[in-house]
Parts: C-alpha cells; structure tokens; sequence
C-alpha cells in the first residue's frame, strides 16, 4: 500500500497545480465581466438586457488589463509572503531545538531515511491534536504542530505524525494546497464581498441611480446576472478547493507507515486526534490538517472520516484497529 500509486499521485499534483495556473485567467474574466454586468446594472440606463450586456463587454475590453495586474500584484505578495500569512493566521511561531530535542531528532532521522531537507518546526499553542505542512521547495518547507499534539501523543506516534506530514511534502500535496489557496482566495475575497453587500448596496445604488438616470429597464435583469455570475465563479473556486482528491490522506498514510513501519503507532495517533482536532484557523487552512471535520455545506469534505482511514491501514498495511 506505500508505494502504490505514489509516484502517479504526485504526477496528478503537478498537473492539477498546471491547471489551476492555466484556469485562473478564465475564471478571472468570467469573475471581471459579472462584476461589469453589476457595474452597468447599477449606473447605466440601458433599454434592455442585451444593450446592457453589449455595454458591459466594452468596459470588460478596457478594464481587464488592470484586473489581471492587480491579480498579478495578488499572486506575487501571496506567493511571497504565503508562509507569514498563513503562521499568523493560525498563531504559529518557531520551535526551537531546545524546546523540542526529541522532535526535532524524531523528524531528522525520518528526513535522513528518504535523503530529504529537514523542515523547520512550528508551534501552535492550543490543546487540540492537529498538525500541517506548508511550503512550497526545499528551503521553505514547515512543518507545524500542535502542543496539545505534543503532550497528548507518545513518541511512537508522534514519529507516525511527523512522517505524514512528510509524506503530504515528498507527495507535493502541500505545494498543490498551496496554490489552490493562492488561486481561489482572490474568488473567495470577491464571492464573499457579493454574499455580504451586493444585495443591499444594489438597492441602494440603483435605487439612486434611477432617480439621477430615469428609467433603466434591463438594469434590474442586469444586477440578477452579475450577482449570478459572481456567485458561480465563487462557486467553482469553492468546488476546486473542496474537490482536490481526498486519496492523498489515505496515501499520506500510508507513508508515514513505509516511514515508520509502523502501522499501529499511525492508527493509535489517529483515534487520539480524532474528535479533538478543531484547531481556530481559516477554512484553506485547516485544509491543510492532519484532519478536518469542517466541510462546505455539508457536501465537500476535504478529508476522508477518520474512522475509514484507520480502517484501510488495519485492512492494507497490517495495523490492528
């Protein structure tokens, strides 16, 4: 089971990694020419829908080269400044040797057994049980943990954790992660704007709009599409987050047993983390966990249940339940 498929799974990253670069000038269009429909709908006196429509398209030709390098601006301070944002966000800072001799020799000796760069720690300082990779190359890789990990798990299975976590970088599932919150933040930020103000604000301004225009006939249908518009694009930014293949759980478990060979320390590790998982963090991040119980109306789950995972270690790599 540890090496099954592996190297067909990190293939699959790189080349979903390829297609999220590649999509994001599509959707950024759709998400542009919405938010012109909404422009229009709002300000312009149109006859109807299509000269609405007609007249949005015009404006899209002129702003769209400002939107893509504002998305441009977007991508360069996330890619560069991703690791800050996300140890800020969940309260992370450094752990040192000192603090952590015996994991920082458990995550050495894992490293020094594949010939990898060892990934500096961090800490988090909350009781519940979870830990995460980030990082993008060799030199940036992280790996955060939690106190309540630490003081919770024996070494066995702290070991089983760290070499996990490991699996997710040697898999490139981090680096994937990585670009997925970089390129879906920028729809999420939007979406959000819509699902909070459009509404009301689009009231207001047509209503104000109207009385300094007169009649706007189609501005009504107008803001209905643009809201629509902007609410799919959100949505699909939303279904290719929650939709990254929940498979690399179950590999990078598998892993961390090639790693340990130890498949019993890995299940042990589980059922001490499952049900006191929940760490205060931003939903891309907690996408990143060791678990995640948090899914998108119920549907998209970026983690398969704890339950099924023990029960493939126990039936493939040997582990008793």
């Amino acid at each position: 089971m540890g090496a099954f498929g592996l190297q067909t799974h990190i293939w699959n990253n790189n080349l979903k990694s390829a297609f999220l670069l590649a999509g994001f000038p599509v959707l950024l269009m759709f998400l542009i020419f919405g938010l012109a429909v909404g422009y229009v709908g709002l300000t312009e006196p149109v006859p109807d829908t299509g000269a609405g429509l007609r007249l949005a398209f015009a404006h899209l030709g002129r702003i769209w080269p400002f939107a893509f390098v504002g998305a441009g601006l977007w991508f360069a301070i996330a890619w560069l400044s991703y690791q800050k944002i996300i140890e800020a966000s969940v309260g992370a800072r450094g752990l040192t040797r000192k603090e952590a001799p015996e994991l920082y020799n458990l995550l050495e000796n894992l490293c020094i057994s594949r010939g990898l760069t060892t990934p500096r720690l961090n800490i988090i300082e909350t009781p519940a049980l979870n830990a995460f990779a980030s990082g993008l190359s060799d030199k940036s890789y992280k790996v955060t943990v939690t106190r309540g990990l630490i003081d919770a798990l024996d070494k066995d299975e702290l070991e089983a954790v760290l070499a996990h976590e490991l699996t997710h970088i040697m898999n490139r599932d981090v680096r994937l992660l990585i670009v997925a919150v970089i390129f879906v933040g920028i729809f999420s930020f939007f979406g959000e704007l819509v699902f909070r103000n459009m509404f009301r604000a689009g009231i207001r301004a047509g209503g104000h709009a109207r009385s300094r225009k007169g009649d706007s006939r189609g501005g009504g249908i107008l803001i209905l599409i643009a809201v629509a518009m902007i609410v799919i694009a959100y949505l699909l930014a939303l279904v290719i987050r929650f939709s990254l293949s929940r498979k690399r759980e179950y590999l990078a478990d598998a892993g961390a047993v090639e790693l340990t060979r130890n498949p019993d320390a890995m299940i042990c590790a589980l059922k001490k983390i499952s049900g006191r998982s929940d760490v205060d963090a931003p939903n891309d991040i907690q996408q990143m966990m060791i678990e995640n119980t948090h899914s998108f109306a119920g549907v998209f789950a970026t983690h398969p249940p704890i339950t099924k995972r023990i029960g493939a270690l126990a039936q493939y790599a040997g582990g008793a339940r």
